[in-house]
């Protein structure tokens, strides 16, 4: 049994009411979101769409399927408990480990480490860009021709280029303005630079590389015609799984289901039940987010995963700064390595001698599975290309992650998850009331992209099972989160409409937002979900609000949106946050505050169920 619930089925928010608005502010996403302000007065952004809960969803798949797989063995079930709020809480990047490691808490407003960073404006269209390592920002320099600003010692490095970011950005800006963005992505691509356009769902709908990797697939769907969807977003040896029937008409199979559980013989308990992925090897040829997310996760479920690291070239989290202050610094002591390989054991081969490859392929013969996300191409020229893998092992399996895939034109992309946000229509639709397109606080596609290998990774177990051969996942950041923007994309299949920025607004409903409280940066999500909610809150804000016209129903509300959030705004903002949440919950109100990072790790509610662990690390 999969419970699959905001705050879980134990704890003291148990029972609190939530939407989406509620779990990314309880989750601590709104209050990262979009990270690219300095506005204090601007409140913290929930992103298009209901990204919380998808993601929770594939935590939830990749859980039970595991589950399932042990339950096949053993004859014996198991319990399922998974907190939306947690899992939302689990990937907030640098968020924990900062607090954790160094007492700082992140917020929206801070500025970037890595620069340059940033949404930019070109001729025609906005365009991103960001240099996560030094020989990238060298070949941004050389791709912009050489100009002399860039070797001002004022930008000579990464901790040059932060403290003046602005003139960085002002320079690149000129650069970037005089370039369409399709001319530019193409050819920055060429030269190793990370730019990614801020695409339109109409741009993505007709894109050469998801056209020629086949990720759109057209179901005719009863009542309504044909419609292009999003298929699965993992590419497997066979091709993508395919969708194998539209949405289901209400109660359209009742009969055939009942029958066919009817034939379902119940299992005899053969033996005792264990950790999900207990007897199952993992090779870990990873770094920095997205890789490490998917072993991570095959070692929660019980993997023996072995990290393969080389001392030549460090893991990238392991070389930033996420130290305590009273620490020497080393390969040891990031709290970002840390937090992402938890539960793995490692070793340190290298690859660049015939001895570190031949170790590599004695492990392989001894692995179920391997996880890689090198650049594209990077394993073939090791010389550990999926086809000899399958040679030293036909059992073995595959996972290689990457921005954009082993295949199609763009496959030698560099696609960090910075980047894939606009490749996604996600950055497009996330944005204020009338602003910008934004980013979305944080580099998600990584662990979305993660998470759903591991899901790829255990299907892949219970297919070898019956076929006794292994086979290649090959897992994108781009269409791992692509299939996630859901909502924007069906709007955009079914009615061929680019949906609006509506900052925390809803089109369903009313009051739909994110409330000043009293307090420094002290802020409350409150949606109600219907006529009646909102009839309660007004009560408590007014008793007169309950008769006004203006705000009678949804619609009314709507066109008096600006005006209905000044009332609500000014009724919290001389009120403490979680007294606020408790009078709105105990009235059925989905209502929650914007957590930071500090308040996740002291959240009593997380506590309680043990989310938090504090454990001892022998360096820090």
């Amino acid at each position: 049994t999969l419970s699959l619930t905001p705050f879980g089925a134990t704890g003291p928010n148990a029972d609190y009411h939530a939407t989406e608005l509620t779990l990314s502010n309880a989750g601590g996403w709104a209050n990262l979101c979009p990270a690219t302000h300095t506005d204090p007065e601007l409140p913290p952004l929930k992103v298009i769409g209901d990204q919380c809960m998808l993601m929770s969803g594939l935590a939830g798949a990749t859980a039970a399927l595991a589950v399932w797989r042990d339950a096949k063995r053993s004859g014996q079930g198991d319990f399922i408990d998974l907190s939306m709020q947690e899992y939302v809480a689990s990937v907030l990047e640098v968020g924990i480990p900062a607090y954790s490691y160094k007492e700082e808490v992140a917020t929206r407003h801070g500025l970037r480490a890595l620069i340059p960073w940033r949404i930019f404006q070109a001729k025609d269209a906005p365009i991103f860009i960001v240099c996560v390592e030094q020989d990238q920002w060298e070949r941004l320099v050389a791709f912009m021709g050489n100009p002399d600003w860039a070797f001002l010692d004022t930008f000579a490095d990464q901790p040059a280029r932060n403290e003046n970011q602005d003139l960085v950005h002002m320079f690149v800006q000129e650069f970037v303005s005089e370039w369409t963005a399709e001319d530019l992505y193409h050819a920055a691509q060429k030269h190793r630079i990370c730019v990614a356009p801020v695409f339109t769902l109409d741009q993505l709908a007709n894109n050469e590389h998801l056209a020629a990797r086949s990720f759109f697939e057209t179901v005719s769907q009863p009542d309504i015609g044909d419609v292009i969807l999003p298929g699965a977003s993992p590419l497997t040896t066979s091709g993508r799984a395919p969708i194998r029937m539209p949405a289901p008409r209400l109660g359209e199979h009742t009969e055939s289901v009942f029958a066919q559980i009817e034939k379902t013989p119940t299992p005899a308990i053969t033996h005792t039940a264990q950790s999900p992925l207990q007897g199952v090897r993992v090779l870990d040829m990873t770094w920095a987010w997205a890789g490490p997310f998917c072993s991570l996760n095959l070692a929660h479920l019980g993997a023996d995963v072995i990290r393969l690291e080389s001392a030549l070239r460090p893991d990238l989290y392991r070389r930033l700064p996420v130290y305590p202050v009273d620490i020497e610094e080393g390969l040891n002591c990031s709290g970002m390595f840390n937090q992402w390989n938890q539960g793995k054991t490692s070793i340190a081969i290298n690859l660049t001698s015939d001895e570190g490859i031949s170790l590599v392929k004695q492990l392989v013969a001894r692995c179920d599975v391997v996880v890689q996300n090198f650049a594209t191409g990077v394993m073939e020229r090791l010389g550990l290309d999926y086809a000899t893998l399958h040679a030293i092992n036909p059992r073995v399996i595959l996972a290689s992650v990457s921005g954009y895939g082993q295949t199609g034109p763009y496959r030698q992309y560099i696609g960090y998850g910075p980047a894939i946000p606009p490749l996604t229509g996600l950055a497009a639709g996330t944005g204020y009331l009338g602003g910008e397109a934004e980013e979305i606080g944080l580099s998600m596609p990584d662990p979305t992209a993660g998470i759903t290998a591991a899901y790829a990774v255990v299907g892949a177990l219970l297919k070898r099972e019956e076929t006794g051969v292994g086979e290649h996942l090959d897992i994108t950041l781009w269409e791992a989160t692509g299939v996630l923007n859901v909502e924007a994309w069906m709007e955009f299949a079914i009615n061929g409409t680019q949906p609006e920025r509506i900052g925390n607004r809803s089109r369903y409903m009313s009051p739909h937002g994110i409330f000043r409280c009293e307090g420094e940066d002290r802020w409350i999500s409150i949606a109600c979900r219907d006529d009646e909610e909102w009839r309660i809150l007004a009560g408590l804000i007014d008793a007169d609000l309950t008769t006004d016209q203006r705000f009678t129903n949804l619609a009314d509300r709507q066109l008096n949106e600006d005006e209905l959030e000044a009332v609500v705004s000014a009724w919290t903002a001389q009120r403490d946050r979680w007294d606020l949440t408790r009078v709105l919950q105990a009235q059925g109100i989905p209502a929650f505050p914007t957590l930071n990072t500090e308040d996740v790790v002291q959240d009593p509610h997380l506590n309680e169920r043990g989310f938090i662990e504090r454990l001892v690390h022998p360096e820090v």
